[in-house]
């Protein structure tokens, strides 16, 4: 799909390193959006409500700062200077529902994301988030289990 929108609408390389790190969060969260959407779909019919429960589950700050966190070792040097760049960018509009730092986080994750769409390294992009949504099962299983 993504190389025919490339092609459908003559988009040009973009070269990710050319672009501010909230322009990368912008477009990164809108990939990782269409992937929880994606992944919920897969798991079969359910009402709009439900998924919309779901989906804003895993796209809240919150839960996207505890993801960056638990992938931060994993990370390569570049994609957490990436994720870094991200975290620190001056952000202009407030956080909603989410403290600062969860907040900050959530903007380097997201930032990771967009940069690795455009760089077009969809199997990282998709191991991260596929480990993240795992060390958010593994800690739930450990917090019931408790």
């Amino acid at each position: 799909m993504i190389e025919e929108l490339y092609k459908e609408f003559n988009i040009a390389d973009i070269e990710p390193s050319q672009f501010p790190s909230l322009d990368l969060a912008y477009i990164g969260d809108c990939v990782y959006e269409l992937t929880i959407r994606t992944n919920l779909l897969n798991e079969g019919p359910a009402s709009v409500d439900k998924l919309n429960r779901r989906a804003s589950s895993l796209a809240k700050a919150a839960t996207q700062a505890r993801m960056a966190e638990n992938l931060r070792d994993i990370m390569t040097e570049e994609e957490e200077a990436v994720f870094k760049r991200g975290r620190n960018a001056k952000v202009n509009s407030p956080a909603k529902n989410a403290t600062i730092s969860d907040y900050h986080k959530a903007t380097g994750f997201e930032a990771l994301i967009g940069w690795l769409y455009l760089n077009k390294d969809y199997a990282r992009l998709f191991e991260l988030i596929h480990r993240g949504w795992e060390s958010l099962e593994n800690a739930e299983s450990e917090q019931k289990s408790e």
